[in-house]
């Protein structure tokens, strides 16, 4: 039975879901909603998505074998039940495949979310390199779809030092 509770959307990223799942965890229990924590595999497409919610997809790369359906990854959900088994928020996962922007707008409006939580790109050329290569998460969520978008900032610039597009020249 589905929760009468509203949800927040958090989407999360191996490596820096704690600090993201943390804040939404937090946001979550102020608003006293349930918290749908979503990874989405950007190197597959969605072929299906099946009523439980399970998502059959393919690789882009063909030469990559065909997966019946993604699954969410066992480490992943560790680390945020680390972060969130000691909160009094009830939580779930998704794994999905596609855009991020598109699949966590989508996922977002069949959940009737409060909101979307996400968090900035690791900083550094690599992540410079695929902000200019995707485009930004935040922005494609903040202007194709109507909820609010919170985004946690996992390195922030005090005061006078560089920006992290700045530090990758």
């Amino acid at each position: 039975m589905p929760s009468p509770n509203p949800h927040v959307l958090v989407g999360v990223v191996a490596g820096a879901a704690a600090a993201v799942v943390e804040a939404a965890g937090g946001l979550a229990d102020r608003l006293g909603a349930d918290l749908v924590c979503a990874h989405v595999d950007d190197s597959s497409e969605k072929v299906e998505e099946k009523p439980d919610g399970t998502v059959v997809s393919r690789p882009l790369n063909p030469d990559l074998p065909f997966e019946a359906s993604e699954e969410f990854d066992p480490r992943l959900r560790a680390e945020i039940a680390a972060v969130l088994d000691p909160k009094p928020v009830e939580w779930s996962v998704r794994a999905l495949a596609g855009g991020p922007a598109q699949e966590l707008a989508r996922l977002a409006e069949k959940l009737d979310a409060a909101l979307i939580v996400i968090g900035t790109r690791e900083s550094g050329f690599r992540g410079s390199v695929e902000e200019f290569l995707n485009g930004s998460v935040a922005i494609r969520l903040a202007h194709r779809q109507h909820r609010p978008v919170v985004v946690i900032p996992l390195n922030p610039v005090l005061d006078d030092a560089d920006l992290p597009w700045k530090r990758a020249q």
